[in-house]
């Protein structure tokens, strides 16, 4: 069973003016592919080709010596994580269980969004940002290369790339911009109730 590059929740053009098609051509056709045909042919004859790519991570994340494997592993499943996180006409603010939850671990959206952006702005080099649920409370963590919450035990609720490749040709060197957008305009507020319902 090959793993596959899933396609995009919405059209390439689907979440301009904030993210392009030209972004979503590379970052989506070019990188998450290529994570994708590298980690096909690690697996290859062996047991991790049979695997989910859940079990996969699980399994090799402190594994020094499946390093090779654990990093295109976690980078596909972190990719197809942070397509989902994002939709057209995105952003805005969360309702229901979620806000609940948001407004009793942060004290609220603002304060949520600016200590979610401070993890983003401040994860030094390539990385990730994440809302997370690690026992019953809600944490912002941030991880770097393809380091993900599957591997630390905890459960994903939303996740923004802050990989160069995620921004650069929209936003250039300026992260916080590109992280503000994010959260103003890309969110899939329904994706985050779904993993927070899980």
């Amino acid at each position: 069973m090959a793993f596959e590059l899933p396609a995009l929740p919405y059209p390439k053009d689907g979440l301009e003016p904030h993210m392009s098609a030209r972004t979503l051509e590379f970052h989506h056709g070019k990188h998450h592919a290529t994570y994708v045909a590298t980690l096909n042919k690690l697996a290859e004859n062996t047991p991790f080709a049979n695997q989910s790519l859940e079990e996969v991570i699980r399994a090799t994340a402190k594994d020094e010596s499946k390093v090779q494997i654990f990093n295109n592993a976690a980078q596909s499943w972190n990719h197809t994580f942070f397509w989902n996180c994002m939709r057209p006409r995105g952003g805005g603010q969360p309702s229901g269980d979620v806000l609940k939850a948001i407004e009793q671990s942060f004290g609220g959206v603002d304060k949520f969004k600016q200590q979610f952006k401070e993890a983003a702005t401040t994860q030094f080099g390539s990385g990730w940002a994440w809302l997370v649920r690690d026992g019953s409370a809600l944490k912002i963590t941030k991880t770097p290369n393809a380091v993900d919450p599957l591997a630390q035990g905890q459960t994903a609720l939303l996740t923004c790339d802050v990989w160069e490749h995620a921004y650069y040709l929209d936003y250039q060197n300026r992260r916080p911009d590109f992280v503000q957008t994010f959260l103003d305009h890309l969110v899939n507020w329904d994706f985050v109730a779904k993993n927070l319902a899980r």
